[in-house]
Protein backbone atom coordinates (compact mmCIF):
# COMPACT_ATOMS: atom_id res chain seq x y z
CA UNK A 1 0.00 0.00 0.00
CA UNK A 2 1.37 3.44 -0.91
CA UNK A 3 1.78 6.06 1.77
CA UNK A 4 -1.37 8.15 2.32
CA UNK A 5 -1.75 11.74 3.37
CA UNK A 6 -2.68 10.45 6.85
CA UNK A 7 0.57 8.46 7.02
CA UNK A 8 2.60 11.44 5.90
CA UNK A 9 0.92 13.77 8.40
CA UNK A 10 2.00 11.58 11.32
CA UNK A 11 5.49 11.07 9.93
CA UNK A 12 5.98 14.79 9.46
CA UNK A 13 4.80 15.55 13.00
CA UNK A 14 7.30 12.98 14.23
CA UNK A 15 10.05 14.72 12.30
CA UNK A 16 9.16 17.85 14.25
CA UNK A 17 9.77 15.99 17.49
CA UNK A 18 6.14 15.35 18.38
CA UNK A 19 5.87 12.15 20.45
CA UNK A 20 2.15 11.80 21.09
CA UNK A 21 -1.23 13.09 20.03
CA UNK A 22 -4.21 13.43 22.37
CA UNK A 23 -7.49 12.74 20.65
CA UNK A 24 -10.77 10.95 20.11
CA UNK A 25 -11.72 9.04 16.95
CA UNK A 26 -14.54 9.70 14.51
CA UNK A 27 -15.32 9.02 10.87
CA UNK A 28 -14.10 12.48 9.91
CA UNK A 29 -10.54 11.38 10.75
CA UNK A 30 -10.66 7.69 9.80
CA UNK A 31 -7.76 8.18 7.40
CA UNK A 32 -5.56 9.57 10.20
CA UNK A 33 -6.63 6.95 12.76
CA UNK A 34 -5.84 4.25 10.18
CA UNK A 35 -2.37 5.76 9.81
CA UNK A 36 -1.84 5.45 13.57
CA UNK A 37 -2.73 1.76 13.36
CA UNK A 38 -0.35 1.15 10.46
CA UNK A 39 2.46 2.94 12.30
CA UNK A 40 1.79 0.89 15.45
CA UNK A 41 1.78 -2.32 13.45
CA UNK A 42 5.13 -1.41 11.91
CA UNK A 43 6.58 -0.76 15.37
CA UNK A 44 7.15 2.98 15.09
CA UNK A 45 5.30 6.25 14.98
CA UNK A 46 3.45 8.59 17.32
CA UNK A 47 1.55 7.49 20.40
CA UNK A 48 -2.19 8.03 20.24
CA UNK A 49 -3.68 8.83 23.66
CA UNK A 50 -7.42 8.20 23.69
CA UNK A 51 -9.30 10.66 25.90
CA UNK A 52 -12.94 10.62 26.99
CA UNK A 53 -13.90 13.94 25.40
CA UNK A 54 -12.23 16.21 22.86
CA UNK A 55 -12.15 19.11 25.33
CA UNK A 56 -9.82 17.02 27.48
CA UNK A 57 -7.65 16.29 24.43
CA UNK A 58 -7.09 20.03 24.04
CA UNK A 59 -6.48 20.45 27.79
CA UNK A 60 -3.93 17.64 27.68
CA UNK A 61 -2.18 19.16 24.68
CA UNK A 62 -2.03 22.45 26.57
CA UNK A 63 -0.77 20.77 29.75
CA UNK A 64 1.80 18.83 27.74
CA UNK A 65 3.14 22.06 26.27
CA UNK A 66 3.21 23.79 29.66
CA UNK A 67 5.16 20.98 31.32
CA UNK A 68 7.60 20.28 28.47
CA UNK A 69 8.12 23.50 26.47
CA UNK A 70 7.22 21.36 23.43
CA UNK A 71 4.31 21.78 21.05
CA UNK A 72 1.19 19.94 22.23
CA UNK A 73 -0.95 18.26 19.58
CA UNK A 74 -4.63 17.28 19.72
CA UNK A 75 -6.84 15.52 17.19
CA UNK A 76 -10.61 15.57 16.69
CA UNK A 77 -13.13 14.58 14.07
CA UNK A 78 -15.20 17.01 12.03
CA UNK A 79 -18.28 18.88 13.26
CA UNK A 80 -19.05 18.07 16.91
CA UNK A 81 -15.57 16.75 17.70
CA UNK A 82 -13.92 19.90 16.38
CA UNK A 83 -16.33 22.09 18.34
CA UNK A 84 -15.52 20.23 21.56
CA UNK A 85 -11.85 21.25 21.28
CA UNK A 86 -12.50 24.95 21.62
CA UNK A 87 -12.44 25.46 25.39
CA UNK A 88 -9.13 23.70 25.84
CA UNK A 89 -7.68 25.51 22.84
CA UNK A 90 -8.69 28.88 24.24
CA UNK A 91 -6.99 27.89 27.47
CA UNK A 92 -3.78 27.34 25.50
CA UNK A 93 -4.16 30.48 23.43
CA UNK A 94 -4.80 32.78 26.38
CA UNK A 95 -1.85 31.35 28.32
CA UNK A 96 0.46 31.72 25.30
CA UNK A 97 1.01 27.98 25.00
CA UNK A 98 1.98 26.28 21.69
CA UNK A 99 -0.66 23.79 20.58
CA UNK A 100 -1.48 22.40 17.12
CA UNK A 101 -5.06 21.19 16.56
CA UNK A 102 -5.72 18.75 13.72
CA UNK A 103 -9.37 18.31 12.77
CA UNK A 104 -11.25 16.38 10.13
CA UNK A 105 -13.82 17.75 7.68
CA UNK A 106 -16.36 16.31 5.29
CA UNK A 107 -15.25 15.31 1.79
CA UNK A 108 -14.35 18.22 -0.45
CA UNK A 109 -17.21 17.53 -2.85
CA UNK A 110 -19.75 17.90 -0.03
CA UNK A 111 -18.47 21.16 1.41
CA UNK A 112 -20.99 23.92 0.88
CA UNK A 113 -23.86 21.48 0.50
CA UNK A 114 -25.23 21.54 4.07
CA UNK A 115 -23.89 18.04 4.52
CA UNK A 116 -24.21 16.11 7.78
CA UNK A 117 -21.71 17.38 10.39
CA UNK A 118 -20.48 20.02 7.98
CA UNK A 119 -19.35 23.03 9.98
CA UNK A 120 -17.51 26.07 8.65
CA UNK A 121 -14.35 25.12 10.50
CA UNK A 122 -12.24 27.91 9.04
CA UNK A 123 -14.61 30.44 10.58
CA UNK A 124 -14.98 28.42 13.79
CA UNK A 125 -11.24 28.34 14.48
CA UNK A 126 -10.39 31.75 13.06
CA UNK A 127 -10.26 33.43 16.47
CA UNK A 128 -8.64 30.76 18.64
CA UNK A 129 -6.10 29.87 15.89
CA UNK A 130 -5.89 33.35 14.44
CA UNK A 131 -2.19 33.11 13.60
CA UNK A 132 -2.65 30.07 11.37
CA UNK A 133 -5.69 28.02 10.35
CA UNK A 134 -5.94 26.44 6.91
CA UNK A 135 -7.63 23.53 5.16
CA UNK A 136 -5.83 21.02 2.98
CA UNK A 137 -7.36 20.73 -0.49
CA UNK A 138 -4.68 18.61 -2.18
CA UNK A 139 -1.96 16.28 -0.86
CA UNK A 140 0.84 18.58 -2.00
CA UNK A 141 -0.22 21.10 0.65
CA UNK A 142 0.28 18.85 3.64
CA UNK A 143 4.03 19.32 4.00
CA UNK A 144 3.93 23.08 4.32
CA UNK A 145 0.66 23.10 6.30
CA UNK A 146 2.23 20.92 9.00
CA UNK A 147 5.55 22.74 8.90
CA UNK A 148 3.97 26.17 9.23
CA UNK A 149 1.44 25.12 11.87
CA UNK A 150 4.16 23.73 14.13
CA UNK A 151 6.65 26.51 13.46
CA UNK A 152 4.10 29.29 14.02
CA UNK A 153 2.78 27.63 17.20
CA UNK A 154 6.33 27.56 18.57
CA UNK A 155 7.34 31.01 17.38
CA UNK A 156 4.20 32.83 18.47
CA UNK A 157 3.50 30.55 21.49
CA UNK A 158 -0.06 30.14 20.31
CA UNK A 159 -2.67 27.79 18.85
CA UNK A 160 -2.67 26.80 15.19
CA UNK A 161 -5.06 24.51 13.31
CA UNK A 162 -4.96 22.23 10.26
CA UNK A 163 -8.25 21.05 8.74
CA UNK A 164 -8.05 17.86 6.67
CA UNK A 165 -11.11 16.68 4.68
CA UNK A 166 -11.66 12.95 5.10
CA UNK A 167 -11.18 12.18 1.41
CA UNK A 168 -7.84 14.01 1.34
CA UNK A 169 -6.59 11.84 4.23
CA UNK A 170 -6.90 8.72 2.05
CA UNK A 171 -5.15 10.10 -1.04
CA UNK A 172 -1.59 9.19 -1.94
CA UNK A 173 0.90 11.36 -0.10
CA UNK A 174 3.08 13.89 -1.90
CA UNK A 175 6.24 14.15 0.18
CA UNK A 176 8.06 16.34 -2.32
CA UNK A 177 5.76 18.68 -4.25
CA UNK A 178 6.61 19.02 -7.90
CA UNK A 179 8.97 21.90 -8.54
CA UNK A 180 6.69 24.32 -10.37
CA UNK A 181 5.23 27.77 -10.17
CA UNK A 182 2.79 27.93 -7.24
CA UNK A 183 4.21 25.05 -5.17
CA UNK A 184 5.70 25.38 -1.66
CA UNK A 185 8.84 23.57 -0.47
CA UNK A 186 9.18 23.81 3.31
CA UNK A 187 11.48 22.29 5.96
CA UNK A 188 11.36 21.28 9.61
CA UNK A 189 14.34 22.96 11.26
CA UNK A 190 13.63 25.43 14.06
CA UNK A 191 16.01 27.18 16.42
CA UNK A 192 14.99 29.27 19.39
CA UNK A 193 16.20 32.86 18.92
CA UNK A 194 18.20 34.75 21.50
CA UNK A 195 16.21 37.94 22.08
CA UNK A 196 17.90 40.71 24.05
CA UNK A 197 17.07 44.45 24.13
CA UNK A 198 19.50 47.05 22.85
CA UNK A 199 22.24 48.16 25.23
CA UNK A 200 20.84 51.69 25.44
CA UNK A 201 17.47 50.34 26.57
CA UNK A 202 19.09 48.11 29.19
CA UNK A 203 20.85 51.20 30.54
CA UNK A 204 17.55 53.12 30.65
CA UNK A 205 15.91 50.30 32.57
CA UNK A 206 18.81 50.04 34.99
CA UNK A 207 18.66 53.78 35.61
CA UNK A 208 15.04 53.50 36.70
CA UNK A 209 15.73 50.50 38.93
CA UNK A 210 18.87 52.02 40.44
CA UNK A 211 16.93 55.16 41.30
CA UNK A 212 14.28 53.33 43.32
CA UNK A 213 14.44 52.87 47.07
CA UNK A 214 11.56 50.41 47.39
CA UNK A 215 11.64 48.00 44.45
CA UNK A 216 8.95 45.39 43.91
CA UNK A 217 9.18 42.59 41.35
CA UNK A 218 6.31 40.66 39.77
CA UNK A 219 7.17 37.51 37.79
CA UNK A 220 4.99 35.21 35.70
CA UNK A 221 5.20 32.22 33.39
CA UNK A 222 7.82 33.99 31.28
CA UNK A 223 10.22 33.78 34.22
CA UNK A 224 9.90 30.01 34.76
CA UNK A 225 13.39 29.45 33.34
CA UNK A 226 14.94 32.57 34.85
CA UNK A 227 15.07 31.69 38.56
CA UNK A 228 18.80 32.37 38.99
CA UNK A 229 18.59 35.72 37.23
CA UNK A 230 15.48 36.81 39.16
CA UNK A 231 17.14 35.91 42.47
CA UNK A 232 20.31 37.82 41.60
CA UNK A 233 18.37 40.90 40.50
CA UNK A 234 16.21 40.76 43.64
CA UNK A 235 19.34 40.58 45.77
CA UNK A 236 20.99 43.52 44.01
CA UNK A 237 17.88 45.69 44.25
CA UNK A 238 16.85 44.59 47.74
CA UNK A 239 13.49 43.77 46.22
CA UNK A 240 10.64 41.50 47.16
CA UNK A 241 9.18 39.20 44.51
CA UNK A 242 5.48 38.50 43.99
CA UNK A 243 4.32 35.79 41.61
CA UNK A 244 1.40 35.67 39.19
CA UNK A 245 -0.26 32.27 39.40
CA UNK A 246 1.23 31.01 36.14
CA UNK A 247 4.62 31.86 37.65
CA UNK A 248 4.00 29.92 40.88
CA UNK A 249 6.96 27.64 40.14
CA UNK A 250 9.27 30.43 38.94
CA UNK A 251 10.79 30.90 42.40
CA UNK A 252 10.78 28.71 45.52
CA UNK A 253 8.36 29.83 48.21
CA UNK A 254 10.91 29.21 50.95
CA UNK A 255 12.90 32.29 49.92
CA UNK A 256 12.25 34.88 52.64
CA UNK A 257 11.59 37.74 50.20
CA UNK A 258 9.10 35.85 47.98
CA UNK A 259 5.72 37.30 48.87
CA UNK A 260 3.72 34.68 46.99
CA UNK A 261 0.65 35.16 44.84
CA UNK A 262 -0.94 38.46 43.93
CA UNK A 263 -4.55 39.44 43.31
CA UNK A 264 -7.81 38.14 44.74
CA UNK A 265 -6.09 34.81 45.36
CA UNK A 266 -2.99 36.57 46.62
CA UNK A 267 -1.24 37.28 49.90
CA UNK A 268 -1.10 40.19 52.31
CA UNK A 269 2.69 40.67 51.82
CA UNK A 270 2.19 40.98 48.04
CA UNK A 271 -0.54 43.56 48.56
CA UNK A 272 1.56 45.51 51.08
CA UNK A 273 4.60 45.46 48.80
CA UNK A 274 2.65 46.76 45.81
CA UNK A 275 1.01 49.44 47.93
CA UNK A 276 4.33 50.66 49.32
CA UNK A 277 6.83 50.34 46.46
CA UNK A 278 8.24 53.23 44.46
CA UNK A 279 9.58 51.08 41.59
CA UNK A 280 8.08 48.07 39.83
CA UNK A 281 9.88 45.48 37.69
CA UNK A 282 7.55 43.08 35.85
CA UNK A 283 9.12 40.01 34.25
CA UNK A 284 7.28 37.66 31.89
CA UNK A 285 3.79 38.31 33.19
CA UNK A 286 0.48 39.55 31.82
CA UNK A 287 -1.20 39.57 35.26
CA UNK A 288 -4.56 41.17 34.39
CA UNK A 289 -5.78 42.92 37.55
CA UNK A 290 -4.33 46.41 37.57
CA UNK A 291 -6.02 47.27 40.88
CA UNK A 292 -3.51 45.01 42.65
CA UNK A 293 -0.53 46.83 41.12
CA UNK A 294 0.74 50.20 42.40
CA UNK A 295 -1.53 53.18 41.82
CA UNK A 296 -0.70 55.05 38.65
CA UNK A 297 1.96 57.64 39.39
CA UNK A 298 3.07 55.92 42.60
CA UNK A 299 5.91 53.89 41.08
CA UNK A 300 8.24 54.04 38.13
CA UNK A 301 8.07 50.88 36.05
CA UNK A 302 10.12 48.54 33.90
CA UNK A 303 8.63 45.55 32.09
CA UNK A 304 10.26 42.63 30.27
CA UNK A 305 8.37 40.30 27.92
CA UNK A 306 9.22 38.24 24.84
CA UNK A 307 6.00 39.51 23.26
CA UNK A 308 6.12 43.23 22.64
CA UNK A 309 2.34 43.44 22.28
CA UNK A 310 1.96 42.56 25.98
CA UNK A 311 4.15 45.40 27.23
CA UNK A 312 2.77 48.49 28.98
CA UNK A 313 -0.86 47.30 29.09
CA UNK A 314 -1.31 46.62 32.82
CA UNK A 315 0.75 49.49 34.23
CA UNK A 316 2.20 52.54 32.46
CA UNK A 317 5.78 51.27 32.61
CA UNK A 318 8.23 53.84 31.25
CA UNK A 319 10.81 51.32 29.98
CA UNK A 320 9.46 48.33 28.07
CA UNK A 321 11.99 45.70 27.03
CA UNK A 322 11.27 43.05 24.40
CA UNK A 323 13.38 40.04 25.25
CA UNK A 324 13.75 36.63 26.80
CA UNK A 325 13.46 36.96 30.57
CA UNK A 326 16.64 35.12 31.55
CA UNK A 327 18.75 36.63 28.77
CA UNK A 328 17.49 40.17 29.39
CA UNK A 329 17.97 40.04 33.16
CA UNK A 330 21.45 38.59 32.69
CA UNK A 331 22.36 41.38 30.29
CA UNK A 332 20.97 43.99 32.68
CA UNK A 333 22.88 42.83 35.77
CA UNK A 334 26.17 44.67 34.96
CA UNK A 335 24.27 47.98 34.88
CA UNK A 336 22.64 47.56 38.29
CA UNK A 337 24.03 48.88 41.57
CA UNK A 338 23.64 46.94 44.78
CA UNK A 339 21.43 48.81 47.25
CA UNK A 340 23.16 49.19 50.58
CA UNK A 341 20.01 50.22 52.45
CA UNK A 342 18.22 46.89 53.08
CA UNK A 343 15.40 48.28 55.23
CA UNK A 344 12.80 47.77 52.48
CA UNK A 345 13.85 44.13 52.01
CA UNK A 346 13.83 43.58 55.77
CA UNK A 347 10.28 44.95 56.00
CA UNK A 348 9.15 42.59 53.25
CA UNK A 349 10.81 39.60 54.91
CA UNK A 350 9.11 40.35 58.22
CA UNK A 351 5.75 40.59 56.43
CA UNK A 352 6.37 37.25 54.71
CA UNK A 353 7.43 35.53 57.93
CA UNK A 354 4.32 36.76 59.73
CA UNK A 355 2.08 35.79 56.80
CA UNK A 356 3.22 32.16 56.89
CA UNK A 357 2.29 32.11 60.58
CA UNK A 358 -1.14 33.54 59.70
CA UNK A 359 -1.65 30.85 57.06
CA UNK A 360 -0.65 28.10 59.47
CA UNK A 361 -3.07 29.38 62.11
CA UNK A 362 -5.85 29.62 59.54
CA UNK A 363 -5.11 26.13 58.24
CA UNK A 364 -5.36 24.69 61.76
CA UNK A 365 -8.69 26.33 62.54
CA UNK A 366 -11.56 23.99 63.30
CA UNK A 367 -14.15 23.56 60.56
CA UNK A 368 -17.09 21.32 59.77
CA UNK A 369 -15.68 18.77 59.24
CA UNK A 370 -12.37 19.68 57.51
CA UNK A 371 -10.74 23.03 56.86
CA UNK A 372 -9.67 22.88 53.17
CA UNK A 373 -6.58 24.98 53.88
CA UNK A 374 -5.22 22.27 56.15
CA UNK A 375 -5.19 19.73 53.30
CA UNK A 376 -2.77 21.95 51.38
CA UNK A 377 -0.76 23.03 54.42
CA UNK A 378 -0.07 19.44 55.49
CA UNK A 379 0.84 18.40 51.97
CA UNK A 380 3.52 21.08 51.50
CA UNK A 381 6.30 19.51 53.59
CA UNK A 382 5.45 16.10 52.11
CA UNK A 383 5.73 17.16 48.45
CA UNK A 384 8.19 15.01 46.47
CA UNK A 385 11.09 17.11 45.23
CA UNK A 386 10.27 16.49 41.56
CA UNK A 387 6.48 16.58 41.69
CA UNK A 388 4.22 18.25 39.12
CA UNK A 389 1.19 20.13 40.44
CA UNK A 390 -2.00 21.05 38.57
CA UNK A 391 -4.74 23.17 40.10
CA UNK A 392 -8.24 23.44 38.74
CA UNK A 393 -10.18 26.70 38.76
CA UNK A 394 -12.28 27.37 41.84
CA UNK A 395 -11.55 27.50 45.54
CA UNK A 396 -8.84 24.84 45.05
CA UNK A 397 -6.82 27.50 43.23
CA UNK A 398 -7.03 29.78 46.29
CA UNK A 399 -5.43 27.29 48.63
CA UNK A 400 -2.95 26.13 45.98
CA UNK A 401 -1.87 29.74 45.47
CA UNK A 402 -1.41 30.52 49.16
CA UNK A 403 -0.73 27.37 51.16
CA UNK A 404 1.49 25.29 48.88
CA UNK A 405 5.19 26.02 49.29
CA UNK A 406 6.82 25.34 45.93
CA UNK A 407 10.43 24.18 46.08
CA UNK A 408 13.00 24.33 43.32
CA UNK A 409 12.69 21.51 40.81
CA UNK A 410 8.91 21.28 41.01
CA UNK A 411 6.55 22.27 38.22
CA UNK A 412 3.06 23.70 38.61
CA UNK A 413 0.36 25.23 36.46
CA UNK A 414 -3.32 25.99 36.08
CA UNK A 415 -5.63 27.78 33.66
CA UNK A 416 -4.29 31.28 34.17
CA UNK A 417 -6.09 33.68 31.87
CA UNK A 418 -9.16 31.69 30.82
CA UNK A 419 -9.55 30.36 34.38
CA UNK A 420 -11.71 27.55 33.07
CA UNK A 421 -13.02 24.70 35.16
CA UNK A 422 -12.14 21.15 34.21
CA UNK A 423 -8.43 21.44 33.40
CA UNK A 424 -6.87 20.01 36.58
CA UNK A 425 -7.12 16.27 35.94
CA UNK A 426 -6.30 16.51 32.19
CA UNK A 427 -3.22 18.62 33.00
CA UNK A 428 -2.06 16.01 35.52
CA UNK A 429 -2.62 13.18 33.02
CA UNK A 430 -0.61 15.01 30.36
CA UNK A 431 2.21 15.56 32.85
CA UNK A 432 2.38 11.80 33.44
CA UNK A 433 2.68 11.06 29.73
CA UNK A 434 5.37 13.71 29.37
CA UNK A 435 7.22 12.78 32.59
CA UNK A 436 6.16 9.25 33.56
CA UNK A 437 8.90 9.06 36.19
CA UNK A 438 7.60 12.05 38.19
CA UNK A 439 4.66 12.09 40.64
CA UNK A 440 1.73 14.34 39.74
CA UNK A 441 -0.90 15.87 42.00
CA UNK A 442 -4.13 17.57 40.90
CA UNK A 443 -6.16 19.84 43.18
CA UNK A 444 -9.79 19.81 42.09
CA UNK A 445 -13.09 21.05 43.48
CA UNK A 446 -16.08 18.74 43.35
CA UNK A 447 -17.70 20.93 40.67
CA UNK A 448 -14.75 20.52 38.31
CA UNK A 449 -14.51 16.85 39.27
CA UNK A 450 -18.09 16.26 38.19
CA UNK A 451 -17.55 18.34 35.05
CA UNK A 452 -14.40 16.65 33.66
CA UNK A 453 -12.41 14.99 36.42
CA UNK A 454 -14.47 11.83 36.86
CA UNK A 455 -14.22 11.06 33.15
CA UNK A 456 -10.51 11.82 33.30
CA UNK A 457 -10.12 9.07 35.89
CA UNK A 458 -11.29 6.57 33.28
CA UNK A 459 -8.36 7.67 31.11
CA UNK A 460 -6.06 7.28 34.12
CA UNK A 461 -7.37 3.75 34.70
CA UNK A 462 -6.58 2.86 31.09
CA UNK A 463 -3.00 4.11 30.97
CA UNK A 464 -1.44 4.27 34.45
CA UNK A 465 0.39 0.95 34.19
CA UNK A 466 2.54 2.44 31.42
CA UNK A 467 4.02 5.05 33.77
CA UNK A 468 7.31 4.16 35.48
CA UNK A 469 6.12 6.01 38.60
CA UNK A 470 2.40 5.27 38.93
CA UNK A 471 1.71 8.08 41.38
CA UNK A 472 -1.00 10.42 40.18
CA UNK A 473 -2.98 11.84 43.10
CA UNK A 474 -6.25 13.73 42.73
CA UNK A 475 -7.37 15.71 45.78
CA UNK A 476 -11.11 16.41 45.58
CA UNK A 477 -12.47 19.22 47.78
CA UNK A 478 -15.84 17.62 48.47
CA UNK A 479 -18.22 20.26 49.85
CA UNK A 480 -21.23 19.84 47.53
CA UNK A 481 -20.96 23.51 46.62
CA UNK A 482 -19.67 25.49 43.65
CA UNK A 483 -17.71 27.24 46.32
CA UNK A 484 -15.72 29.90 44.47
CA UNK A 485 -18.79 31.25 42.70
CA UNK A 486 -20.79 31.11 45.93
CA UNK A 487 -18.23 33.35 47.62
CA UNK A 488 -18.07 35.64 44.59
CA UNK A 489 -21.84 36.05 44.80
CA UNK A 490 -21.49 37.11 48.42
CA UNK A 491 -18.41 39.33 48.23
CA UNK A 492 -18.71 40.86 44.76
CA UNK A 493 -22.46 40.99 44.16
CA UNK A 494 -23.82 41.18 47.71
CA UNK A 495 -26.14 38.24 47.07
CA UNK A 496 -26.68 35.27 49.35
CA UNK A 497 -25.93 31.77 48.15
CA UNK A 498 -28.46 30.70 45.51
CA UNK A 499 -28.82 27.04 46.35
CA UNK A 500 -30.51 26.06 43.06
CA UNK A 501 -27.38 27.00 41.13
CA UNK A 502 -24.72 26.30 43.74
CA UNK A 503 -25.57 23.02 45.44
CA UNK A 504 -24.03 19.93 43.84
CA UNK A 505 -25.29 16.36 44.00
CA UNK A 506 -23.39 14.23 46.49
CA UNK A 507 -21.00 11.70 45.00
CA UNK A 508 -18.46 9.24 46.45
CA UNK A 509 -15.25 10.05 44.59
CA UNK A 510 -13.22 7.52 46.58
CA UNK A 511 -15.59 4.64 45.84
CA UNK A 512 -15.77 5.67 42.19
CA UNK A 513 -11.95 5.57 41.99
CA UNK A 514 -11.98 2.08 43.51
CA UNK A 515 -14.55 0.95 40.94
CA UNK A 516 -11.99 1.87 38.26
CA UNK A 517 -9.20 -0.12 39.90
CA UNK A 518 -7.60 2.96 41.44
CA UNK A 519 -7.14 3.65 45.13
CA UNK A 520 -9.70 5.76 46.96
CA UNK A 521 -9.18 7.41 50.36
CA UNK A 522 -12.02 9.08 52.24
CA UNK A 523 -10.91 11.86 54.58
CA UNK A 524 -13.59 13.23 56.88
CA UNK A 525 -11.64 14.18 60.04
CA UNK A 526 -8.68 16.56 60.42
CA UNK A 527 -6.50 13.89 62.04
CA UNK A 528 -6.82 11.75 58.90
CA UNK A 529 -5.26 14.35 56.59
CA UNK A 530 -1.58 13.64 57.21
CA UNK A 531 -1.94 9.83 57.08
CA UNK A 532 -3.98 10.15 53.87
CA UNK A 533 -1.20 12.08 52.15
CA UNK A 534 1.39 9.59 53.38
CA UNK A 535 -0.69 6.69 52.08
CA UNK A 536 -1.30 8.35 48.71
CA UNK A 537 2.35 9.29 48.20
CA UNK A 538 3.42 5.71 48.98
CA UNK A 539 0.76 4.05 46.81
CA UNK A 540 1.59 1.78 43.90
CA UNK A 541 -1.28 3.08 41.79
CA UNK A 542 -3.12 6.39 41.21
CA UNK A 543 -5.13 7.67 44.18
CA UNK A 544 -8.19 9.84 44.70
CA UNK A 545 -8.40 11.59 48.07
CA UNK A 546 -12.05 12.37 48.73
CA UNK A 547 -11.84 15.11 51.37
CA UNK A 548 -15.08 16.28 53.00
CA UNK A 549 -14.48 20.00 53.41
CA UNK A 550 -16.33 22.93 54.95
CA UNK A 551 -17.80 25.26 52.30
CA UNK A 552 -18.02 28.09 54.84
CA UNK A 553 -14.25 28.70 55.12
CA UNK A 554 -13.85 32.05 53.33
CA UNK A 555 -11.15 32.55 50.69
CA UNK A 556 -10.53 36.10 51.92
CA UNK A 557 -8.71 38.47 49.53
CA UNK A 558 -5.47 40.01 50.85
CA UNK A 559 -7.19 43.35 51.36
CA UNK A 560 -10.92 43.73 51.88
CA UNK A 561 -12.27 46.91 50.29
CA UNK A 562 -15.21 48.86 51.65
CA UNK A 563 -17.35 47.75 48.70
CA UNK A 564 -16.46 44.09 49.32
CA UNK A 565 -17.25 44.38 53.03
CA UNK A 566 -20.53 46.10 52.23
CA UNK A 567 -21.50 43.41 49.70
CA UNK A 568 -20.57 40.67 52.17
CA UNK A 569 -22.71 42.22 54.89
CA UNK A 570 -25.58 42.70 52.44
CA UNK A 571 -25.46 39.01 51.49
CA UNK A 572 -25.75 38.02 55.14
CA UNK A 573 -28.50 40.55 55.77
CA UNK A 574 -30.49 39.04 52.91
CA UNK A 575 -30.41 35.67 54.65
CA UNK A 576 -27.65 33.41 53.38
CA UNK A 577 -28.50 29.74 54.05
CA UNK A 578 -25.00 29.21 55.49
CA UNK A 579 -25.05 32.41 57.56
CA UNK A 580 -24.02 30.98 60.93
CA UNK A 581 -21.18 28.93 59.50
CA UNK A 582 -19.66 31.69 57.41
CA UNK A 583 -19.82 34.21 60.29
CA UNK A 584 -18.04 31.73 62.57
CA UNK A 585 -15.32 30.86 60.01
CA UNK A 586 -14.80 34.47 58.87
CA UNK A 587 -14.31 35.57 62.48
CA UNK A 588 -11.65 32.88 62.97
CA UNK A 589 -9.84 33.89 59.77
CA UNK A 590 -9.75 37.56 60.73
CA UNK A 591 -8.59 36.82 64.29
CA UNK A 592 -5.68 34.84 62.87
CA UNK A 593 -4.60 37.85 60.83
CA UNK A 594 -4.22 39.77 64.10
CA UNK A 595 -3.10 37.01 66.48
CA UNK A 596 -1.42 34.38 64.36
CA UNK A 597 0.70 33.19 67.30
CA UNK A 598 -2.26 31.77 69.22
CA UNK A 599 -2.62 28.02 69.77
Amino acid sequence: MSETVGDFLLKRLSEWGVKRVYGYPGDGINGIIGAFERARRDGHGLEFVQVRHEEMAAFMACGHAKFTDEVGVCLATSGPGAIHLLNGLYDAQMDHTPVVAIVGQQARAAIGGSYQQEVDLLSLFKDVARHYVYMASVPAQMRHLIDRAVRIARTERTVTCIIVPNDVQELDAVEEPKRAHGTIHSGTDYSQPRVIPAEADLERAASVLNGGKKVAMLVGAGALHAADEVMEIADLLGAGVAKALLGKAALPDDLPYVTGAIGLLGTKPSQAMMSGCDTLLMVGTSFPYSEFLPEEGQARGVQIDIDGSMLGIRYPTEVNLVGDSAETLRAMIPYLKRKEDRSWRETIEKEVEEWWRVLEARAMNEANPINPQRLFWELSPRLPHDCILAADSGSAANWFARDIKIRRGMMASLSGNLATMGCGVPYAIASKFAHPQRPAIAFVGDGAMQMNGNNGLITVSKYWRKWSDPRLIVLVLHNNDLNQVTWEQRVLAGDPKFECSQNLPDFSYAKYAESLGLEGILVDTPDAIGPAWDQALAAARPVVIDAITDPDVPPLPPHITFDQAKAYATALFKGDPNERGIIRQTFREMVDAILPHRN
